[in-house]
């Protein structure tokens, strides 16, 4: 991938992907193509729950057309695999645990083939009743284990996966409770969000001569793939050869392996290239999801409106398999009660293992779910104070030098009430206007109001009578990057090379690029270290150390820090061979402009004479300042090694007779501590808007008895155009001493943040409780004092 240009970093170049995007032209994973390629299904349960008593696959290997048919008795290595806990069949054995698990594979010449080879595999079932309640899992004695009762790690025990307490202060007890003037309590849940990402999950898996196997592939992690993949195909990993394919977005949902086992099993099977992609509804089996989660709060605070305690308890489904859970427990316990100072806190996280679809790393991670609960906390305590909700919440800010809940002090700037007080800034939208003179009209109304404007829109369900404004805030925190202990590293590899008399800089990293730009901002950071116009960036794959995955807000920061790092070294080393060269002795060289320059005697000589036929190749890890795990008990420790915060502010209108919302404008605020690449920033602040839209009024999987009843973009619901207000963005640069270019990751922080506003908003229009998201229409009406 080339790009050209001068802007380095603080510019915002164009994406080199965005116009072929746009024209549709750009190459995704499901464009893979081989001449000679075979296509690969996957057999799936229908249950949530059962034994398997036999499978017969005599008739699927009697369809013409059909290469092989595969079941877990024809796995050459380890049975399972896991992000974290190897806990998860590659092909389930003697029991399924989740709808949709898989079962068998089928490699056919044809896709419809090997569909309609995969339906005549004979599975013989005894289906159980499945484990999918709070109360169905923490009673194992009466409904029994969603795996057999023994650890995968230390603190997994029965249908618990994981668990994380966290007590500061002096925790809650009677006499602190006594402190407070006012309580509230409230319980809250989270409905299961979908990454919904556009591009299914798809690959090519080619297998090679020296026995191993070469894949292309959408993921977020080149590398943990291979770490889970070579055991279970009894390979070494370096005969386990990745390739990023084109990404169709990911948002969390391709941290975990799909098809790249499945694959591969067929390639090397069958000695041919097999490709494998899913379908929509298969799609929403093949990948994890954000827990739902049930939570309880009770907060504490003086007259005054000071916090005094937070005592919460926040569960989350896992579902059938670990997948990242443990991580999420982590976040949403150190994060579980916000950016504010309170002196006492109790927390209680949790994961369960239940037979409910598996959950794993979304766009928050963990975080999104605690806001729901603590933010909906702030306005409860606001109002029964009688407080403004910025104000109450401004005044418990945690600032620069406060502790967390953990002990951990920020020591980066926490520009949280200044946040929220320039939300609020922010000019209001323009008032639902009766008197406009364009758009269409109710033609029985006279001078009625613009029906584009209403919730409904077009569909004519309301002319206006019974819609009601509401305006809500909200702010949130995240961590960046991998926490609790996890040796979170990147690499990068950079050239410096003459290629037609001009000096060309080639940048070679593992990171999954997903859509968030990161190869834009790896090209502005090479520019900027090297002084070149021209940038390549290689192709993402494993003949390079790993880059970690995109997810946790940290490639700009731990990539893009490598890239950094990989450059200042291959500057250097040009400047010191120009030393060698020319007795230099000036101390302020750098490169700028194609040239070695001195910020006292000016350009000295071009980069392209001084490289000459000899390139300058390095190679460079970069490590976050290290991270300690929690102790299990009083959740203390320095476990993340970023915060960043968002506030924002919803205006939406609301039908309260036929349960419909608009949300008419989603403000947001954020400290980006160094915008890199401005518009990209803006774009990425926005997008997780967005899906915190989404979450707040419309998408979740609904889930009965452990079945996926809307494995479908027909009846799951996600926001399109028409559904997304105007999101005005304001970004705060205020440096971390602590990062590459004093940067914070801002991929999350809005997603964290804006749903509670939204609801915030909802409340204030209607005033209902409203404490679960997504809130439906059913919730609006039903709800409303008086109605049944």
């Amino acid at each position: 991938m080339r790009q050209s240009g001068t802007d380095g970093i603080g510019g915002s170049p164009p994406r080199p992907d965005g116009a072929l995007k746009a024209r549709g032209e750009f190459a995704y994973s499901s464009d893979l193509w081989h001449e000679d390629m075979l296509w690969g299904t996957t057999l799936r349960s229908p249950h949530a729950r059962a034994n398997i008593l036999s499978v017969d696959v005599s008739e699927a290997l009697a369809v013409p057309g059909v290469h092989a048919v595969l079941t877990h008795e024809d796995i050459p290595g380890s049975t399972h695999y896991g992000l974290e806990i190897a806990d998860q069949p590659a092909l389930a054995i003697d029991r399924v645990r989740h709808h949709g698990e898989a079962i068998a594979l089928v490699a056919a010449d044809h896709p419809e083939t090997a569909r309609r080879a995969a339906r005549r595999i004979k599975v013989a079932y005894e289906v159980l009743t499945p484990i999918v309640t709070e109360e169905q899992c923490l009673d194992p004695q009466t409904h029994g284990y969603v795996h057999e009762p023994r650890e995968y790690r230390a603190r997994a025990h029965g249908n618990i996966c994981h668990e994380q307490r966290l007590v500061s202060g002096l925790g809650v007890t009677d006499e602190v409770r006594a402190m407070a003037d006012v309580v509230v309590r409230g319980s809250y849940e989270v409905g299961m969000q979908d990454q919904a990402f556009l591009g299914p999950e798809s690959g090519l898996a080619v297998p090679a001569e020296d026995g191993g196997v070469d894949l292309y592939i959408a993921t977020q992690w080149l590398h943990v793939d291979r770490r889970q993949m070579a055991p279970v195909l009894g390979l070494p990993e370096e005969k386990v050869r990745l390739t990023l394919a084109g990404v169709g977005g990911a948002f969390g949902g391709r941290e975990d392996l799909s098809m790249q086992i499945h694959a591969c099993l067929l390639a090397l099977r069958t000695g041919r290239p097999v490709k494998i992609v899913y379908s929509r509804d298969e799609s929403f089996f093949g990948h994890v999801h954000r827990h739902p989660a049930r939570m309880t709060y009770e907060h504490g605070a003086t007259r005054d409106g000071r916090l005094v305690y937070s005592d919460a308890r926040i569960v989350l489904d896992g579902g059938a398999y670990a997948s990242s859970s443990p991580a999420v427990v982590g976040n949403a316990a150190s994060l579980g009660n916000g950016p504010y100072v309170i002196p006492h806190v109790r927390m209680h996280a949790l994961a369960l293992y239940s037979n409910n679809p598996p959950c794993g790393a979304m766009r928050g991670f963990g975080a999104v779910q605690a806001a729901f609960g603590y933010e909906s906390q702030m306005d409860r305590l606001a109002a029964a104070l009688g407080m403004d909700p910025v104000a109450f919440r401004q005044l418990n800010a945690v600032r620069q030098g406060d502790r967390m809940p953990t002990g951990q002090e920020i020591d980066a700037p926490a520009p949280v009430a200044e946040l929220l007080q320039r939300v609020k800034d922010m000019p209001l939208p323009p008032p639902l206007d009766p008197g406009r003179t364009d758009g269409p009209r109710d033609p029985h109304t006279p001078g009625g109001p613009d029906l584009r404007q209403l919730p409904g829109a077009l569909s004519n369900t309301t002319h206006g009578e019974g819609v009601v404004r509401g305006v809500g805030y909200s702010v949130g925190i995240k961590n960046v990057g991998y926490s609790e202990g996890f040796d979170d590293h990147s690499t990068a590899r950079v050239r410096l090379e003459v290629i037609g008399g001009e000096p060309v800089a080639l940048v070679h990293t593992a990171m999954a690029e997903v859509g968030q730009g990161g190869v834009t901002v790896h090209a502005q950071i090479a520019r900027t270290e090297l002084g070149v116009e021209q940038v390549t960036i290689h192709p993402a794959t494993t003949e390079v150390g790993s880059a970690g995955s995109t997810s946790a807000s940290r490639q700009t920061y731990m990539t893009g820090g490598a890239v950094k790092l990989a450059a200042e070294a291959v500057a250097r080393q040009l400047i010191e061979r120009g030393r060698r060269r020319y007795g230099w002795t000036l101390n302020d060289l750098t490169l700028a402009g194609g040239r070695v320059v001195s910020a006292s005697a000016g350009p000295l000589v071009p980069i392209a004479d001084l490289l000459g036929d000899e390139p300058i190749d390095l190679t460079r890890e970069h490590h976050h300042r290290p991270t300690a795990p929690f102790d299990p008990e009083t959740g203390q420790g320095f476990g993340h090694v970023q915060y960043t915060f968002c506030a924002n502010r919803a205006v939406v209108d609301v039908d309260v007779d036929l349960g419909l919302v608009k949300v008419v404008e989603l403000s947001a605020v954020q400290d980006v501590g160094r915008a890199l690449n401005p518009s990209a920033v803006v774009g990425q602040i926005q997008g997780g808007c967005t899906q915190a839209l989404g979450l707040a009024v419309m998408e979740e999987i609904v889930v009965r008895d452990g079945e996926v009843r809307n494995a479908s973009f027909t009846d799951y619901l996600i926001p399109t155009i028409l559904d997304t207000p105007p999101i005005p963005v304001e970004i705060l640069e205020l440096p971390d001493p602590n990062a590459p270019y004093g940067l914070r990751g801002v991929g999350e922080a809005s997603t964290v943040s804006a749903t509670p506003s939204i609801v915030a908003a909802i409340r204030e229009a209607t005033g209902l409780a409203l404490n679960r998201i997504p809130v439906r229409p059913e919730h609006l009406t039903t709800e409303r004092p008086g109605v049944a």
